[in-house]
């Protein structure tokens, strides 16, 4: 245990550290500055340049998005510390850029799908590639605040994502897939700034055998059981960010938050119901929050026991995701936001550090790449339910059908881009009055509860796993 100072313990970081660090800023700057507005692009109904895919077209583009993205690394984290993780970082920027120019350039299905498929195979190899790099920098008792830096700074890449997507997106859509292929190019340059770090793995071992190695330790009792539990945890989280942009957009109304803080143009969105704050900034209050204060946070619980620490981040994120996705008030979905990234700093970042401290010798890569497994479950199975759930109960537009067949004798001809202006047509209602009427009527609220229900079981079985490990002893042999 480390007991210098805050203040102390940053000082004792060498310069590698700081320059993986960037490099892990300005790729969740790219990939946040698209990711934080691709519901809309993909799916929202009102959205005049998206693509206006149906919900469930985007819940299998998020499933596969993260099936490919974070089941790969399981093989790739292994990859990286046999092949070197300066190669791996290499091949993996190439591939990011080539995922967005095709996501800029691509309007139908299929091409689309593809096009996030490649991104996500990039992003694949980078995540325990310069995880790995990290955790090969950090001794244990500077492991808790030095995953809060690291932490720190993938959400200032992240809060800087908002206002970059909102600037080129008022250019064009394409322009935002552009404008992320540039900033990831400029990791090639940053490749420059610091030696190869030693993996200390056996570098003589072929490619099947490292796959069968990989495999092998995947299935150990302990690492098995923990990846299963934050699944849980892992379909909660991405809702925040697959689901609920389109549920702020549709639902949410934050006019009263424009006209009380005089927030700049920057921030707001004009839509069918007013001015408003634009999704993605109510979203960025999770980057936000997480900016200010996880690096004290972090220092604050590395005392604690870390699969104590994720249980009670577990809790708070499924009690922030239901607030944030309760109400159409938008000063209670920041609330819900903030209370969700209190979760979040307790749990993910302790998620990381707990497999760094368990990893063996030499398979630090290995293990990085592992805690993509549980993102891949939670990710793709709720996207998978996510957004058939969504397109049932909660998406605005064919609410509005809904309303108008079964109400008005209105057939099915209504389109989704048009359906809210026909329910006011035929109504006499203005837009925020149809919008209540379509949520007293079908209480899309009602969706967030099974995704909470699915974190607190989630919590409940890390308390479980809590009492049978051993977190200092437990390397896993």
């Amino acid at each position: 245990m480390d007991n210098r100072s805050f203040f102390s313990q940053l000082r004792s970081f060498k310069y590698t550290f700081w320059m993986l660090n960037i490099i892990e800023m300005l790729e969740r700057l790219s990939y946040y500055g698209v990711r934080v507005v691709i519901p809309i692009y993909i799916a929202q109904a009102d959205e005049i340049h998206g693509l206006h895919f149906s919900q469930l077209q985007k819940g299998q583009i998020f499933m596969w998005w993260a099936l490919v993205q974070s089941l790969i690394p399981m093989f790739s984290g292994g990859f990286a510390d046999r092949y070197g993780y300066k190669k791996t970082l290499t091949f993996s920027f190439l591939f990011k850029i080539a995922g967005y120019i095709l996501m800029a350039t691509q309007r139908e299905f299929y091409p689309f799908l593809g096009g996030t498929l490649v991104l996500a195979a990039g992003t694949a190899f980078f995540k325990p590639a310069i995880q790995g790099s990290l955790v090969q920098t950090l001794t244990p008792e500077k492991s808790s605040v030095g995953w809060g830096i690291f932490y720190m700074l993938i959400n200032i890449g992240a809060f800087l994502g908002a206002p970059m997507a909102h600037f080129m997106y008022g250019i064009s859509w394409p322009a935002v897939f552009f404008a992320s292929a540039g900033i990831i190019s400029l990791n090639l340059l940053m490749l420059f700034t610091y030696p190869e770090i030693p993996s200390n793995s056996d570098k003589t071992v072929s490619p099947l055998i490292l796959l069968k190695t990989t495999l092998k330790d995947v299935f150990k009792p302990k690492l098995l059981i923990f990846i299963i539990i934050m699944s849980g945890f892992w379909l909660v989280f991405m809702q925040l960010f697959d689901m609920l942009p389109n549920f702020i957009a549709d639902w949410v109304n934050s006019s009263d938050m424009v006209e009380r803080f005089r927030l700049p143009s920057f921030m707001l969105r004009m839509t069918d119901r007013g001015l408003m704050v634009s999704q993605e900034w109510l979203i960025n209050a999770n980057s936000a929050i997480i900016i200010l204060t996880v690096v004290v946070i972090s220092w604050l619980v590395s005392r604690m026991r870390r699969v104590t620490s994720i249980f009670i981040g577990i809790s708070i994120t499924s009690v922030g995701l239901i607030v944030s996705g309760y109400f159409m008030s938008g000063y209670l979905t920041v609330l819900g936001i903030l209370l969700f990234s209190v979760g979040e700093m307790l749990a993910s970042p302790k998620m990381n550090e707990y497999l760094g401290i368990i990893a063996p010798p030499g398979k630090k890569g290995l293990y990085m790449g592992y805690a993509n497994i549980p993102l891949a479950i939670g990710w793709a199975y709720g996207s998978f339910m996510g957004g058939a759930v969504y397109d049932k109960m909660g998406d605005k537009a064919n609410l509005a059908i809904r309303y108008l067949r079964e109400f008005h004798q209105i057939s099915d001809s209504v389109t989704r881009p048009e359906a809210m202006a026909k329910l006011v047509e035929i109504t006499g209602l203005n837009f925020n009055e149809a919008t209540q009427l379509l949520w007293n009527t079908y209480h899309p609220y009602a969706l967030w509860t099974r995704f909470t229900l699915i974190g607190f079981a989630s919590a409940l079985g890390i308390f479980i796993y809590s009492f049978y490990i051993n977190e200092e002893k437990d390397k896993i042999k």
